[in-house]
């Protein structure tokens, strides 16, 4: 028996030696050219407009599926369809966009799909009709892509943009109308977003079909007094200049003004929203009835919102409810209009934190949810029923759960199990959902719920995610809090090298993003091939840390908006104190700290640097910000105000002011044709530490955008940051 057990011992421990010699090294291939580590999710879901059945697009077919018994109902499109539709070439996996109108009667489809920026897009649309099983374009496809294709309430007509103009395609008499004929580039743009508005308002399409089918809501903008900024594309023997309209802090804005089409009369109509010159309009809504518009109305300091209601009828309008914040407030889609058309549910951050409230137009406001926790998002609102479903951070900070409460306030109830991360979509009607599930270490898992929470099944698992990451050997994302003084804790996670031994020292590099209202530590699979990436520097020895400063979201006003004027200042200083703070753990090497991020990241990786005192003895910055001078106005100014009122904010904490601070090894990555945040951010502060005598190195992408990808471009990036951590930290 003693002779039994020695072996058995040795057996495991053989074998336990065998598992760890056997644990797969993971390459930048494996990341960036392989997509070992891409979590994968259920194609196509989309509720349907009627009853409660739901969408999946396979590689040959959109077929619909029951939420109560994951049956599937029927292939709503196939490839063999499409076939014998017409003499086309288009495939199910050329459809890249698709929408079904309220009556199911018809399919939208969207191929060749084109990014413009951000949320902006054009693609060829067709309409394929259930009923006689015909396909036909949208419209001549010789003119030119479309953008935001929208079945009108009833499916009898499409509006779309092209070219800065807004068209009407009647589907049954296949004439096609343009609303607007004075579209031109870099001028005026007629349903769709400027550039600022896009990227900081969060809203691409502004046009909004009424209820009825008789109206059209639209945005205009004049963007003639906007400043062009030039892009330089270098690929012919002459570069090409692309410009276009870039309001940087302080400098003046689109003229945007609201238009009511009336779709029989062929006739537009302007609401007068008085002077345009320095606000914005971040929304336009219809009420039920179809006869009034709310128009969203905010100050260019961003913290006054007006909602005022338009009347059709009156061609008057009142104002029905106001917001403000001492600080700043975000524009949210968190408004919803109930039938009886003198009430809406919202989320205001009014008592220090995000919360519900009923407002009856110019009168009551009642508060649904309170306490000192935070409303991440209202999902449905379920007005038959009087439930609103809401995500919050009630449990944690760092979790997201699911809850349902009542009109009155009553009732909440949580759905979820109160340890993670969750993203819940319900069909119309809000009687079921799919959510997304994830946690630190537990890759996103789709599953199938009733109203009451109830799951009726796993969509998907990832379960070959988790597989990889055993036989790869990830170690486990840990949390912890960071003291940095003044009873202030920060939240933070850390990567530890799998074979971890405490009395070991390690080096650290810490990766940041921590502009106002961020979250990127919380309990949840995030940035999964980044996260890929740490695991494999964690395999080459390396600690990797992520703490989120003042100025990130779930906390509160008083810990987001402490930074208001004064941007950067709090949250370099948190990063510093969270390096020093680490240098005190025994098993760190405080000599071989490191910081790196990207945009927002990049600017305070950066300042962390200049500041720090020869705290970090490296950083890495890709897309930063230098000089928020040289920002967009709508994201600046929500937090310094315009460079005219507050110049020292702008400056103070400008890495170009710290220049000649640089004392640690430092690399600085852009894309010339970065759209967002400017090739000129990179340039001016090369010029600093140029002045400055400062050592560094530098590495730009030719004509890539602020996202830097491509071809090989993400893997040649990741191949420049992992060789300058290994030569450096």
């Amino acid at each position: 028996m003693k002779r039994f057990i020695v072996c058995f011992f040795l057996f495991l421990s053989v074998g336990v030696h065998h598992i760890f010699c056997q644990t797969k090294e993971i390459t930048l291939e494996d990341i960036w050219q392989k997509y070992v580590f891409y979590p994968t999710g259920v194609p196509g879901f989309t509720p349907m407009p009627q009853g409660d059945f739901y969408t999946v697009k396979n590689k040959d077919e959109i077929a619909s599926y029951s939420f109560q018994t994951g049956d599937k109902k029927n292939t709503l499109l196939s490839d063999a369809d499409l076939k014998n539709a017409s003499n086309n070439t288009i495939g199910i996996s050329d459809i890249q966009l698709y929408q079904l109108d309220n009556s199911e009667q018809h399919m939208l489809i969207g191929t060749a799909y084109e990014n413009i920026y951000r949320r902006s897009f054009k693609a060829f649309y067709y309409v394929y009709n259930f009923i006689d099983k015909k396909l036909m374009t949208l419209s001549d496809t010789t003119k030119g892509k479309q953008s935001f294709a929208e079945f009108s309430p009833d499916g009898s007509k499409v509006a779309f943009v092209r070219n800065n103009n807004i068209f009407i395609k009647d589907l049954k008499t296949l004439q096609e109308t343009a609303v607007t004929t004075d579209g031109k580039f870099n001028h005026v743009i007629n349903g769709m977003a400027d550039w600022v508005y896009e990227e900081e308002l969060d809203m691409a399409q502004t046009f909004q079909w009424s209820p009825d089918g008789k109206q059209l809501a639209f945005l205009r903008f004049d963007e003639s007094r906007v400043k062009e900024f030039t892009l330089t594309m270098w690929s012919e023997l002459y570069p090409e200049a692309y410009r276009y309209k870039y309001p940087k802090a302080g400098e003046d804005n689109s003229l945007v003004d609201v238009y009511i089409y009336d779709v029989n009369n062929q006739t537009k109509s302007k609401v007068d929203m008085g002077d345009n010159g320095n606000v914005y309009i971040p929304r336009i809504y219809w009420l039920p009835n179809a006869t009034e518009l709310i128009v969203l109305k905010m100050n260019r300091h961003q913290n006054l919102l007006e909602f005022f209601a338009y009347d059709l009828n009156s061609k008057e309008k009142k104002l029905i409810y106001t917001d403000k914040n001492e600080a700043w407030l975000d524009v949210t889609d968190e408004y919803y209009f109930l039938k009886d058309n003198k009430s809406m549910i919202v989320t205001s951050e009014r008592d220090g934190y995000n919360h519900i409230y009923k407002v009856i137009f110019g009168g009551k406001i009642q508060a649904i949810t309170k306490g000192e926790w935070e409303v991440a998002e209202i999902c449905a609102v379920d007005e038959k029923n009087q439930w609103i479903y809401y995500l919050s951070n009630e449990s944690d900070v760092l979790n997201r759960d699911l809850y349902r409460i009542g009109f009155n306030g009553k009732g909440k109830t949580m759905l979820t199990n109160g340890k993670g991360w969750n993203t819940p979509t319900f069909n119309p009607n809000a009687s079921y959902y799919r959510n997304v599930y994830s946690d630190l270490n537990t890759p996103p898992i789709y599953t199938l719920h009733d109203y009451t929470g109830k799951q009726l099944r796993v969509l998907h698992q990832n379960t070959l995610y988790q597989e990889r990451m055993q036989a790869y050997g990830f170690s486990t994302k840990e949390l912890f809090k960071v003291p940095i003084g003044n009873d202030i804790e920060l939240n933070a996670w850390m990567i530890k090298p799998k074979l971890f031994d405490a009395n070991k020292k390690y080096p650290v590099l810490m990766y940041v993003y921590g502009g106002p209202g961020s979250q990127e530590v919380s309990n949840s699979f995030s940035r999964s091939m980044d996260f890929a990436w740490y695991q494999m520097l964690a395999q080459k020895g390396y600690i990797v840390v992520c703490v989120d400063n003042r100025g990130t979201s779930g906390r509160g006003d008083t810990f987001k908006k402490c930074v208001y004027k004064q941007m950067g200042k709090y949250e370099s200083e948190d990063q510093i104190a969270a390096a020093k703070y680490l240098k005190t753990l025994p098993y760190v090497d405080g000599e071989r700290i490191g910081i790196w991020g990207w945009s927002f990241g990049g600017y305070l990786s950066t300042l962390s640097m200049m500041k720090g005192e020869g705290i970090f003895k490296m950083a890495m910055a890709v897309a930063p910000v230098t000089n928020w001078r040289y920002y967009d106005n709508i994201y600046t100014e929500r937090f310094l105000q315009t460079p005219q009122e507050n110049p020292q904010g702008y400056d103070e904490n400008s890495p170009i002011t710290h220049a000649a601070k640089l004392n640690s090894k430092y690399l600085i990555v852009h894309g010339t044709a970065d759209d967002n945040v400017h090739f000129q951010n990179a340039m001016d502060l090369v010029n600093a530490l140029n002045v400055a005598g400062k050592q560094y190195e530098q590495f730009f992408y030719p004509n890539k955008n602020h996202f830097i990808m491509g071809g090989n471009t993400r893997l040649h990036l990741y191949i420049k940051l992992t060789d300058f951590i290994l030569k450096n930290l």
